[in-house]
C-alpha cells in the first residue's frame, strides 16, 4: 500500500453563524495543517474573531462542522476540546502569582503538585521568564504578561493554539518583539497554530498562509507572497498594503513574445501578462508604490516612462514617500534608500517607470 497524505489537524466545514437575522459567517471551509500558523485578517466586523471563537467552542455554531485531527469537537464545551485560546486582554488572574496562572489548567486537570512546578518552571523557561513565577500579575509589563498568558495556554500542550490580537496592548516596538518570538516559539514547538488580527503588515511578518476575511466569507487564502503579489480582487490588493490602480483596456495581445500593450489614462502600458487575455478586456492595473522607479532624467531603458510633477514629497529616514500626478492621475511612489538617489522637491518634474513585470485583474 503507498502511503497516503496526513489529513489536516483542523477542518472547518461549512460555518455558518447568525446573531439574530444578521448573518456573520456564510459558509466557510478550511484545512489547517499540522504544525501551520495560519493568520485570519480583514476588516473589523468581518467575522474573524467568531471564527475562531466557534472553533475554541466559546461561540456556538448555526450550522456546519468543525473537526479536530480527525474527530468532531462543535458539540464539545471549551474545556474538553483540545484546543487553548490566548484572549486579547490575557484573562490572567490578578489574584495569583505568575506560577499559579501558568499551572492553572493543570491544577484543574487534577497534576500532582511536584509535576505542576516542573512544568510551570519549564514553561517560564520557554517563554524566557525565569526567576519571575512569584510575582504577582500587576508587577508584570505587558510583554511579560503576555509571555505568562501564551505559557498558559501552552501549558496543557493543545493541539491547536487560538490566539485572539495577543498583542494588541503592545506598544509598536514590542509589537514586533513579541511577534518575532510568537513565531519562533511555535516554529520550535511545531504547534498548530490560529491567529487572529486586523493588522495586515502583521499578518504578512508571521504566517504560513493568511485567510482573508471580509463580511463573513472567505476572499482569498494564500501565502504572504501569493497574497500581495498576486490578489484576487480589487479589496485584497488595497487591503494588503498600499497600491495604485489604473484602468485600462487590453490593446495589443502577443503571444510569441508574450507581452501585452494596455492603453490607459497615463498612456501605453507594456506588460508581462500572468494569464491570457484578450483584445478589448477591461483591465485594472495593480501597480505597488515600491516597484516604481522614479529620476530626474530619462531612463535609458524607455518602457512605460511617464513623466509627471511631485505633489507631495514625505522623507521619513529609509522612506521617501511620494505622491505624482500624471495627467490628472495620482500614483503613490516608495522610494527607499533617498540619501543615494536625493530628495524629489514639491513641483519637481521627473520621470516614473513602471515595470513589465504587474499584476492584472479583470474589471468587474
Amino acid at each position: 500500500m503507498g502511503s497516503s497524505e496526513p489529513l489536516p489537524m483542523l477542518i472547518l466545514e461549512d460555518i455558518h453563524k447568525f446573531y439574530d437575522h444578521l448573518e456573520v459567517l456564510k459558509g466557510i471551509s478550511l484545512e489547517v495543517a499540522k504544525g501551520e500558523l495560519v493568520t485570519f485578517v480583514g476588516p473589523s466586523g468581518c467575522g474573524k474573531t467568531t471564527l475562531l471563537r466557534i472553533i475554541g467552542g466559546f461561540t456556538p455554531l448555526d450550522s456546519g462542522h468543525v473537526v479536530l485531527d480527525g474527530q468532531r469537537i462543535d458539540h464539545l464545551p471549551p474545556n474538553l476540546r483540545d484546543t487553548r485560546i490566548c484572549f486579547q486582554n490575557y484573562a490572567l488572574f490578578p489574584h495569583m502569582t505568575v506560577a499559579e496562572n501558568i499551572g492553572y489548567g493543570l491544577k484543574i486537570k487534577k497534576w500532582k503538585a511536584q509535576r505542576i512546578r516542573e512544568r510551570v518552571e519549564e514553561l517560564l523557561a520557554l517563554v524566557k521568564l525565569e526567576g519571575l513565577g512569584e510575582r504577582m500579575i500587576d508587577q508584570l509589563s505587558g510583554g511579560q504578561q503576555q509571555r505568562v498568558a501564551l505559557a498558559r495556554a501552552l501549558s496543557l500542550e493543545p493541539k491547536v493554539l487560538l490566539l485572539d490580537e495577543p498583542l494588541s496592548n503592545l506598544d509598536a516596538n514590542l509589537r514586533l518583539i513579541m511577534r518575532g518570538e510568537i513565531r519562533k516559539l511555535q516554529e520550535r514547538l511545531k504547534i498548530t497554530t490560529i491567529f487572529v488580527t486586523h493588522d495586515q503588515f502583521e499578518a504578512m511578518s508571521i504566517s504560513d498562509r493568511i485567510v482573508v476575511l471580509r463580511d463573513g466569507t472567505i476572499q482569498q487564502i494564500g501565502t504572504p507572497i501569493e497574497i500581495y503579489e498576486h490578489p484576487t480582487n480589487e479589496f485584497i490588493a488595497s487591503f494588503v498594503g498600499y497600491v495604485n490602480f489604473l484602468d485600462g483596456v487590453v490593446e495589443e495581445v502577443d503571444i510569441g513574445l508574450n507581452r501585452m500593450i494596455v492603453s490607459t489614462p497615463v498612456g501605453r502600458i507594456r506588460f508581462i501578462p500572468e494569464r491570457s487575455f484578450t483584445k478589448g478586456d477591461r483591465v485594472k492595473l495593480v501597480i505597488r508604490p515600491e516597484t516604481i522607479g522614479l529620476s530626474r532624467s530619462v531612463p535609458a531603458e524607455g518602457v512605460n516612462v511617464f513623466q509627471g510633477e511631485v505633489e507631495i514629497g514625505m522623507y521619513v529616514g529609509s522612506l521617501a514617500k511620494y505622491t505624482i500626478e500624471i495627467k490628472g492621475e495620482k500614483m503613490i511612489v516608495d522610494q527607499s534608500n533617498p540619501r543615494e538617489t536625493g530628495v524629489f522637491k514639491t513641483g519637481e518634474k521627473i520621470y516614473l517607470s513602471i515595470p513589465e513585470s504587474l499584476h492584472i485583474l479583470m474589471k468587474t
